[in-house]
C-alpha cells in the first residue's frame, strides 16, 4: 500500500508531467486562459490518460509481446489514444456543447499530446503491473490537471491586474509556469 501512495505523490508532485518532465505543454498553455476551460481539459485528460494507460498496457502484454511485434508500440499506442480522444470528443459534443466549443482545437490535440503517450510508454518502460499502471496513469493525469488549474487561476488573476506591457499575455504566463516548475521541484526532497 505504501508503494502506491509513493507512486501517487511522485506522479502528482515530484515528477509532474507538465512541470517536472515538460510533457503536454501545448494544452497546458493553450487551455489555461479560463478556469472553466482548464477544468474541462483536466477532466478530459484524466479520462483519456487513465484509460489509455490501462488499454496500452493490455495491448503491450497481450498483443505486442506475444507476437514479438514490440517495435509497433508507438503506432499501436497512438491508435488507442486517438480512439479514446474521439470517444471523449463525441461525448462532450453531445453532453456539454459550450465546453466542447471552448476546448476547440485543443481537444483533438490530446491525441498528439506527448504527456499521454509519454505516460503510456513510461508505464511499460518502468515494468509496472496493471494496478501500478492504473495508479500511475491516474495520478499523472491528476498532476496535469492540478498544474493546469493552478496555472489557469493565476492567468485569470493576471488578466485583472495592471502589469507593464512587456509582461502581459504570454510573457507573464511563461514566467509563472517557470516559477510553478521551480515550486514543484521543491517536492523532490520529500521522496
Amino acid at each position: 500500500m505504501t508503494e502506491y501512495f509513493l507512486l501517487i505523490i511522485t506522479a502528482i508532485f515530484v515528477n509532474n508531467i507538465v512541470l517536472g518532465q515538460f510533457l503536454g505543454n501545448c494544452p497546458f498553455l493553450g487551455t489555461s486562459q479560463k478556469m472553466s476551460t482548464a477544468t474541462g481539459m483536466a477532466m478530459a485528460v484524466v479520462f483519456v490518460l487513465t484509460f489509455a494507460g490501462a488499454i496500452t498496457w493490455a495491448v503491450q502484454w497481450y498483443l505486442l509481446v506475444p507476437y514479438e511485434i514490440e517495435y509497433l508500440r508507438t503506432i499501436a499506442f497512438i491508435l488507442v489514444i486517438a480512439a479514446l480522444v474521439q470517444l471523449v470528443e463525441t461525448v462532450l459534443q453531445k453532453t456539454a456543447p459550450p465546453l466542447y466549443n471552448a476546448l476547440g482545437i485543443f481537444l483533438p490535440l490530446i491525441t498528439t499530446n506527448c504527456a499521454v503517450l509519454g505516460v503510456a510508454i513510461k508505464n511499460i518502460d518502468q515494468d509496472f503491473n496493471f494496478i501500478e499502471t492504473l495508479v500511475f496513469s491516474f495520478a499523472s493525469a491528476v498532476g496535469f490537471g492540478l498544474a493546469l488549474i493552478l496555472f489557469a487561476g493565476m492567468r485569470e488573476r493576471f488578466a485583472l491586474t495592471q502589469m507593464p506591457k512587456v509582461l502581459q499575455g504570454t510573457a507573464s504566463g511563461l514566467i509563472v509556469a517557470g516559477l510553478m516548475a521551480l515550486a514543484f521541484q521543491g517536492f523532490k526532497g520529500l521522496i
